[in-house]
């Protein structure tokens, strides 16, 4: 990240004729005497600390009026950075925003990179590291419950954790330390204590990892192939679960040529479906592409949907796309039963499934998608990707480290198992005690901080 007194950006979207404000956002010691140069404020409004100005933002050296807008003032240390921060709250569009930008930039600001906002606010000591993610994941959440666990995270329930822990292994590294400088001064070290603390520092270490498959899947989402042979509902099913036509549907087997895609949130997960072609042997060299689409589809897919006409029952080719599918977590769909009088036959593959579930559905009267959201939800939570209510879920980073602090509170009970000297426990005490600052924060390196924060957008 470069290092720079002022730094300026447009902090909200620019959609032409689609935002009604736009601000330009300004962080640093030359924020106001740059806000000074370009703003007009009539009448005798005090520029102060949290007030709003009304007026004009000018050119400074033609004084041609840029924009009729406010200026929001927020002096240091009562700011998101605990720097000076200034924003010009424009109207939107991008003519605007954009002359306001480059007329700071004119006065000294530079571009800010992004993240580079809530990076000023990190190494200010406004926020740990846990919470400057957050951030970036409550800008980036796909459904209100990956925006819950971010807000979680801002508000610190997994910095206070990792504090009060990395706290308990500084103290225990305290008593050891003291036994090895003092050992005649001071009462044998009790090591079943010791072992006992270090384990219940392992356990909530642990309790917390757990969440890390939840927390992906939740920022990350699923991804739902629906597939099976032409002309089984397919496009119905997409059109009755996401409420809208997205699929064309016709009685012609073969109508969807692509995929298409819809977007939906299942009990808080965000859940992207793809609608297949019918998978079937076609000389139609359009039609062949399509089913070549389907399979990648569903080979790459989260979760498989085989979808089973009712009607039809189980047949040859649903047998031969099931052999092709069946290596995936999957669920059968029996359609059209509002088509069928009697009782749904048994409807199952020639060769089991390990964990298969099963849903009769009747989209063309938008029937069985509540059965088929819980069947979604049960194959979650029975699989590897565990669906527990949680306050809140770690990412990827946050669990490499965290794994790194598990091996190194292993390593100090089996070197105490092997009745080693007590220097040697201090040496992958220290290790846990890094990494679990490194979570937060307060042992991190500038790569790390270059990966986490060119994730966050310019003017964040």
């Amino acid at each position: 990240m470069l290092q720079g007194n002022t730094i300026a950006a447009i902090a909200t979207a620019i959609v032409p004729e689609q935002g009604s404000v736009g601000i330009v956002r300004l962080s640093g010691d030359r924020a106001m005497a740059i806000a000074r140069v370009l703003f007009h404020a009539p009448g005798q409004q005090a520029w102060l600390s949290h007030r709003i100005l009304y007026g004009y933002i000018r050119h400074p050296e033609t004084q041609q009026v840029v924009d009729e807008a406010l200026l929001l003032i927020m002096l240091a240390p009562r700011s998101y950075t605990r720097e000076d921060v200034v924003e010009f709250h424009c109207h939107g569009g991008i003519i605007a925003v954009q002359q306001v930008l480059q007329l700071a930039i004119a006065q000294g600001a530079r571009l800010a990179q992004p993240g580079e906002f809530t990076l000023k606010a990190f190494l200010n000591g406004r926020l740990d590291l846990t919470q400057a993610e957050s951030i970036s994941d409550l800008v980036g959440a796909r459904s209100p419950q990956a925006a819950q666990f971010a807000l979680a995270g801002l508000q610190g329930k997994l910095a206070d954790p990792i504090r009060q822990l990395r706290t308990t292994c500084i103290d225990i590294l305290a008593e050891i330390e003291a036994r090895v400088d003092f050992e005649e001064d001071l009462p044998p070290l009790n090591e079943a204590e010791i072992q006992t603390r270090l384990q219940q520092v392992q356990d909530d270490v642990d309790q917390i990892l757990a969440t890390a498959d939840r927390g992906e899947l939740i920022r990350t989402g699923l991804k739902v192939a629906i597939v099976g042979r032409p002309n089984v509902g397919k496009s119905s099913l997409l059109n009755a679960w996401s409420r809208s036509d997205r699929a064309i549907v016709t009685d012609l087997p073969g109508t969807t040529r692509d995929v298409v895609e819809s977007n939906l949130v299942v009990g808080g997960i965000p859940i992207q479906v793809l609608d297949t072609a019918g998978i079937r042997d076609t000389d139609d060299k359009v039609e062949k592409i399509g089913v070549a689409r389907s399979r990648y589809a569903a080979q790459s897919a989260d979760l498989v949907l085989l979808t089973i006409d009712a009607q039809d029952g189980w047949t040859d080719a649903d047998q031969e796309i099931y052999t092709q599918v069946c290596d995936r977590p999957l669920i059968l769909i029996i359609n059209k039963i509002d088509l069928i009088d009697a009782e749904i036959p048994p409807i199952a593959p020639r060769t089991p499934h390990p964990a298969l579930l099963t849903v009769s559905t009747a989209a063309a009267l938008n029937q069985g998608i509540d059965a088929l959201e819980t069947a979604i939800l049960t194959t979650v939570q029975t699989g590897t990707l565990h669906a527990a209510n949680l306050d809140l879920a770690i990412n990827q980073r946050q669990a490499a480290t965290l794994t790194q602090t598990k091996q190194s509170l292993q390593q100090v009970q089996n070197t105490i198992a092997n009745q080693l000297p007590l220097d040697f426990w201090t040496i992958d005490l220290r290790s846990a005690i890094y990494t679990l600052g490194q979570v937060l924060g307060e042992e991190v390196t500038e790569s790390v901080l270059d990966q986490v924060f060119s994730r966050f957008c310019i003017g964040k």
